[in-house]
């Protein structure tokens, strides 16, 4: 007996697993369509026929959070943490929010403190509100960035612009005019040497405040700094005394190489005596074997920041960090998976309050290097890495970034189209433009019945921010079915109104973006399919593959349907009507039709409608063809004539104008309490819906055209 009831077990096990699968695809693409409510729905039956998966509940917390229906999101969110110790910071945080709209603002506050005391990811601007200051600068109010190629650029290679004592830094590849100047075989180039000239600032029009860096002279720096080989990147302690940078492997007598016949980069220091660099020293953490450059200073001068392929990298070269001590220097250290990926990472620059720039083709960018920020923490963690964008980056290398104590003016070096030379240093100057007159457009339209053309009253549309997903206004038609959103900010892109009435098919949306006009009308006229016409329950034709009775993934989609039909009217009785083709025997197409009814009608009870609500559920086989395509013709006809007679029908019997009492009126939107949370939906935008699953044997799919009897006996 046990074993019968374990076989009984498995077999049970077996035949309930597909359909679980087939219900949570049908339920995703709800989810994708942005129909939250008839998703959580399924997700919630699929739970209790027993995929209680950690994916299921956090679909089913999703939906409901998405649709802000905050109490039903907690309880789905809290047996997520409970159950599987939910530990991603992203659903404990959506957790935090909806306990908090729900009233419960000490756990929320709780949970809030524990998320910014335990990030073990150190992404701590995710969940607290701290300042980026230079990108910050950039995204408040309106700016003009001018960027401008600077006049000392050549044809050769020209990179890495800083300021010390009203001068600026940089290194140039271009020919000294000296007599058998050697070249770097790597891009036939002469060796880089560092470079000085006069700085100054020139207003070209005042109305413009278009303001560029301009230089005159060019003086190269004499021995010790400068060889015979390559020295770059410096950067200067505040009080004038030391100038740290790179220079490639060189003694003063020879290049040394490492076991792979490499020459590697290392760290030197000058100090400056009666205005004289001199007095050049390696530091003590070099090596022969591994390069070790890019210099850049802490701005409380206590930290050396460096560019490294050193034992304990994460990539090809990493960023590293080192304490200055008044005796020497500490131990290297990785700045870590924060900063560092597996490729490159290199020309660190420490700004005002923190903030580390640094190019890398590691991290998502534009191109090849791009220039990126993150703000380093008092306790040594590092705020998520965020791209400059353009005109910082390009399609090509852009690196060196510097910018001043006013956050307004800068360099930076890139190899981009259209430069003087391999690479060019750019020098920017930051503006504030005025700011412009509050842009605000409106969205309206009218809600019409498709079979009826008349329109539709009191139906909800709803206004959704595509790319997360939340629903940002809600609005009623009126008696002339006409909705109104007023006040949308210009230029908002990622658009979609969806409009949901009782008795007409799942929300129909329409994506959209807005113009930048100020008082722009933008009009969307959207139309309903009734699923209730006559005395019939309307839906799109569910398809049976060839010769089964199973219920295929489209038509549980069309059939949840039929369930909201019978969910709004709880007394509404209706029968089923199954009908096939005309090939294959008569008789055996009765029996396949009239199984094809029972499975449709046994999906409906899965799907928690009584079954004494489905008066009956007969097949018909063959006897009532819609066209010619009979036993004589069959042949004859195409597969979309004879798919045209494989059909079903939803008759009403009783409780037609039986209809639930539920207020249909739109939540209200604090639309105060969404543009303060919009900081945090963007944080949370990586928060991605999965990618839609490609839904086999969709409507109009192929079909399974075997045949598993004789050729008289196929329907």
């Amino acid at each position: 007996m046990k074993k019968q009831t374990l076989l009984k077990t498995l077999i049970l096990t077996l035949l309930t697993l597909p359909l679980l699968s087939q219900s949570k695809r049908v339920a995703d693409r709800y989810f994708e369509e942005f129909a939250y409510f008839k998703a959580a729905k399924i997700y919630e039956a699929v739970y209790k026929r027993g995929d209680t998966s950690r994916y299921v509940l956090k679909r089913i917390g999703d939906s409901y959070y998405n649709n802000s229906r905050t109490e039903d999101a907690e309880i789905w969110y809290r047996k997520l943490i409970e159950e599987f110790k939910e530990k991603n910071p992203d659903y404990i945080f959506k957790y935090a929010q909806v306990l908090r709209s729900n009233g419960n603002t000490k756990k929320s506050d709780s949970i809030y403190l524990a998320l910014n005391k335990g990030n073990k990811k150190n992404e701590k601007n995710k969940y607290v509100n701290k300042s980026n200051h230079f990108q910050d600068f950039l995204n408040g109010g309106r700016k003009k960035i001018s960027i401008r190629n600077l006049a000392t650029n050549t044809p050769f290679s020209d990179f890495g612009g800083v300021i010390f004592n009203d001068e600026i830094y940089f290194a140039s590849s271009a020919p000294k005019g000296v007599k058998g100047e050697k070249l770097y075989k790597w891009n036939n180039q002469p060796f880089l040497n560092l470079y000085k000239s006069q700085g100054y600032i020139t207003k070209l029009d005042e109305s413009k405040i278009d303001t560029i860096y301009g230089v005159e002279g060019k003086k190269i720096l004499p021995s010790p700094v400068n060889t015979n080989f390559h020295e770059s990147s410096p950067v200067f302690t505040k009080d004038g005394k030391y100038m740290y940078f790179s220079r490639v492997n060189f003694d003063g007598k020879k290049l040394k190489k490492d076991k792979k016949q490499t020459v590697n980069l290392k760290l030197y220091r000058a100090e400056n005596v009666g205005n004289d660099w001199t007095n050049v020293e390696e530091l003590p953490f070099n090596s022969d074997e591994y390069s070790v450059g890019h210099p850049a200073l802490s701005p409380d001068e206590k930290t050396l920041y460096f560019t490294s392929d050193m034992p304990g990298s994460l990539g090809a070269t990493d960023i590293f960090k080192v304490e200055i001590k008044e005796d020497g220097f500490g131990e290297p250290e990785n700045l870590g998976e924060t900063v560092n990926t597996k490729e490159r990472e290199m020309f660190p620059f420490v700004g005002e309050d923190n903030i580390l720039f640094f190019s890398s083709n590691g991290h998502k960018g534009l191109g090849l290097l791009d220039i990126f920020q993150t703000k380093i923490y008092d306790d040594g963690t590092y705020s998520k890495v965020v791209n400059l964008d353009f005109p910082f980056n390009s399609k090509k290398d852009d690196f060196s970034f510097y910018v001043d104590a006013t956050g307004k003016k800068g360099f930076f070096s890139s190899n981009r189209s259209k430069g003087k030379g391999d690479d060019d240093i750019y020098s920017f100057y930051i503006s504030q433009l005025p700011k412009p007159k509050e842009c605000l457009e409106s969205i309206t339209g009218t809600l019409t019945d498709k079979v009826t053309k008349a329109p539709i009253a009191n139906a909800v549309i709803k206004l959704v921010d595509k790319t997360t997903g939340t629903i940002v206004n809600e609005a009623l038609t009126s008696l002339d079915g006409i909705y109104h959103f007023e006040k949308v900010p210009c230029g908002s892109d990622a658009l979609s109104v969806i409009a949901e009435q009782k008795d007409y098919r799942s929300a129909v949306k329409k994506d959209f973006r807005l113009s930048n006009k100020n008082g722009k009308v933008t009009r969307i006229n959207l139309v309903l399919d009734p699923l209730i016409v006559g005395n019939q329950i309307v839906i799109k034709p569910i398809y049976f593959d060839f010769n089964k009775s199973f219920i295929r993934e489209d038509a549980q989609y069309e059939l949840e349907n039929i369930v909201a039909v019978m969910n709004n009217h709880p007394k509404m009785i209706i029968k089923i009507e199954s009908h096939t083709d005309s090939r294959g025997g008569r008789n055996y197409n009765r029996t396949l039709s009239d199984r094809r009814a029972k499975s449709t009608r046994d999906f409906l009870i899965t799907r928690g409608i009584a079954a004494n609500r489905v008066e009956s559920a007969i097949g018909y086989g063959e006897d009532q063809l819609l066209n010619h395509c009979d036993d004589k013709n069959g042949k004859k006809c195409s597969e979309e004539e004879h798919q045209l007679n494989r059909r079903s029908y939803f008759y009403i019997v009783s409780g037609k104008n039986d209809v639930t009492v539920e207020n249909s009126k739109p939540r209200i939107i604090d639309k105060k309490g969404y543009k303060d949370q919009k900081a945090i939906m963007q944080r949370l935008r990586r928060i991605r819906n999965p990618k839609r699953r490609t839904l086999k044997g969709r409507l109009g799919g192929k079909r399974d055209n075997k045949c598993y009897k004789s050729e008289d006996d196929c329907g």
